[in-house]
């Protein structure tokens, strides 16, 4: 079954559909996804491997779960929605904010997208169901771990993600209230993804949009 994306105008407003391939190509056609964020007990976040099966960013490590709204729903209910489609399990989200950003894949495709990120909680004993086509492993990661890592080693995490916790201490101050210790560890340091940043976005093409 083709998988129709919202197209959306700068500011988020939908104007159409189209198919996923279409909205992915090169040029790229903006439309609306979403980050999902899962944190255990101890504020490791639960990364996923994309598979090498994907047309971008095969191979490469991601945050939980991406994907992209379908017609009437929300960045909430379709992330919920998403969640046990793709890692055979769910929880309860939050909406964070949402980010605009635009980035190309060699020259195979491209992510045009206004993307809304979410977050929630997983305790890291859940036993987790992947799709081979879409996740090829998981591993949970501390905040310490993780700024090491991508600041060595860039190339090997999706864009978006970096964008996602870059803009962590952006939320709304109840969302904060309420998850204060993911912020605590996660939302520090902001400026440890500058260098990640620039290697993904040497024009700076992303933007928060709320």
């Amino acid at each position: 079954m083709t998988e129709l994306l919202i197209l959306v105008d700068e500011n988020d407003n939908p104007i159409g559909f189209e198919e996923k391939v279409k909205c992915h190509l090169p040029n790229g056609k903006l439309h609306r996804a979403f980050t999902v964020l899962l944190f255990n007990e101890e504020g490791r976040l639960l990364l996923t491997r994309r598979s090498q099966n994907k047309m971008l960013w095969p191979g490469d490590w991601d945050g939980t779960v991406a994907s992209h709204p379908r017609k009437s729903e929300t960045y909430v209910s379709s992330a919920e929605r998403r969640l046990p489609e793709e890692i055979g399990a769910s929880c309860n989200l939050d909406y964070l904010f949402k980010f605009e950003y635009h980035v190309p894949y060699r020259d195979t495709g491209s992510e045009n997208e206004v993307c809304g990120t979410l977050i929630g909680h997983l305790p890291e004993s859940s036993e987790l169901k992947l799709v081979k086509d879409e996740i090829s492993e998981t591993k949970w990661i501390s905040s310490d771990e993780f700024f090491t890592d991508v600041q060595k080693n860039p190339g090997s995490y999706c864009p978006w993600m970096i964008v996602a916790l870059h803009l962590l201490a952006e939320s709304d101050k109840k969302m904060i209230q309420k998850h204060r210790p993911i912020f605590d560890l996660w939302a520090r340091h902001p400026g440890k993804l500058e260098k990640p940043l620039q290697h993904h976005f040497p024009t700076n093409n992303w933007r928060i949009m709320n």
